[in-house]
């Protein structure tokens, strides 16, 4: 849970106020992220040693070693390769850029080039010179960064390679997840229940404020009067989660919108769809929560928080509660104001109520236009999430987090609290 402001200055290279963070912290925090990419990028290469790495060509899934080769790739576009880095957001996306130290870059790893379909016919390097090419891009990008002027528009390209570095560790441990791959990481301990958190009503400023780091979802920060609204002070749990399953939640077409009754007929249909995904056991019945956890069925406790949901599940369950799922402003105003008074958050990012749509200002990043994880695609379609995850680095963890995905995702930690209607 967060507790420190993510306003202050960064005392660590894992706070959330690394979004502020001058040289001294970003080259420690440069490489923190480069040692958890190569620690991340070792199980895919044990499991691909051993024969037992498979990646079908998903939406949701990457070959690992163009995620990897994906992060110094960007690093290095945006930085080493760029004269006119120090010009920060303002530099144009189309500025003259430099060779790169791997002739064969651009065609393996700028994602405007090599399509998501056709990353898996291409002659990708191995791991050894995955691995390489992230060591020799991480020293290009830190003898570079000490020679940075020390404001928001010289550091802009040394935080955004930061924390899209960080967003893609995630991606690797969702992808070990979603493939059964062996990963030992600390879970979250499920907590005692508390009483929902009564917030008062109020004028918030919804989004980010120009300064420092800040995902072109979070632009820019605006204005909203908020009603009073009663909020789950922790996420669903997997104790209250079973109790939908065995009222026979996924049975009533009343709970659920109509498309995503759609969407829970398809997946009967397909695999007998009764609970979230990975789950092999749910209810009652069954006396607990069994599921798979990176490869291997793990029980869960009925205290921690429920993981793996759909936003169409996450809605329908608050139907069936007479609650409603919260929105991203009451989501974000409980988080800064009602930390002192139980609402906790952090161990998995959470769905809220809200469609992705534009703010006041909002343009596209030219960085994330060479990544998937640009908004304006999703824009009118995606559902807002909230939080962190344990999956996550802490400083990814701020409360103006914005992140999204299209309501029939459930590969990555999701869940979700609700309000009183």
């Amino acid at each position: 849970m967060a507790t420190v402001s993510p306003d202050a200055p960064p005392t660590s290279i894992d706070a959330p106020a690394m979004r502020n963070a001058g040289r001294e912290l970003l080259s420690l925090a440069l490489m923190d992220a480069r040692n958890h990419s190569l620690h991340l990028l070792s199980h895919y290469e044990q499991a691909a040693a051993e024969g037992k790495l498979d990646v079908p060509c998903r939406p949701e899934l990457e070959l690992p070693q163009w995620l990897a080769g994906h992060i110094g790739w960007l690093a290095e576009y945006w930085i080493g390769r760029n004269p006119q880095r120090s010009l920060g957001a303002a530099c144009p996306p189309d500025a003259v850029r430099l060779a790169s130290i791997e002739p064969m870059a651009d065609q393996w790893f700028n994602p405007a080039i090599a399509t998501h379909a056709a990353r898996w016919q291409l002659q990708l390097p191995d791991f050894q010179a995955i691995r390489a090419y992230l060591l020799d891009t991480l020293e290009s990008t830190l003898e570079l960064l000490d020679k940075t002027a020390e404001d928001d528009q010289g550091l802009y390209f040394f935080r955004v390679a930061l924390f899209h570095e960080d967003l893609r560790c995630e991606q690797l441990v969702t992808m070990a997840q979603t493939l059964g791959l062996p990963l030992k990481l600390a879970l979250p301990v499920g907590v005692q229940a508390r009483d929902p958190v009564l917030v008062p009503a109020g004028r918030w400023l919804l989004g980010s404020s120009p300064g420092g780091f800040v995902f072109d979802a979070e632009k820019w920060a605006h204005e909203i009067d908020v009603p009073e609204f009663e909020i789950d002070a922790q996420p669903v749990n997997w104790g209250q989660y079973v109790e939908f399953v065995d009222d026979g939640g996924y049975d009533r077409p009343e709970l659920w919108l109509p498309q995503g009754w759609e969407w829970l007929q398809r997946e009967a249909d397909q695999e007998g769809r009764r609970g979230p995904r990975y789950v092999e056991q749910i209810g009652s019945a069954s006396g607990a929560v069994m599921r798979t956890l990176f490869g291997k069925s793990s029980r869960m406790s009925s205290s921690q928080s429920a993981m793996h949901v759909t936003w169409w599940e996450a809605d329908a369950w608050a139907r069936w509660a007479g609650r409603r799922l919260a929105t991203e402003v009451e989501w974000e105003m409980a988080a800064h104001t009602a930390s002192r008074r139980g609402f906790r958050w952090g161990d998995v990012r959470e769905w809220t109520a809200s469609t992705l749509r534009p703010w006041p200002g909002f343009e596209p990043d030219a960085w994330s236009e060479h990544t998937d994880l640009a908004a304006q695609p999703r824009l009118g379609l995606a559902r807002v999430q909230r939080g962190g995850s344990f999956a996550a680095r802490s400083r990814m963890k701020h409360p103006k987090f914005r992140g999204f995905a299209l309501p029939d995702r459930d590969d990555g930690f999701v869940g979700f609290r609700t309000c009183a209607l």
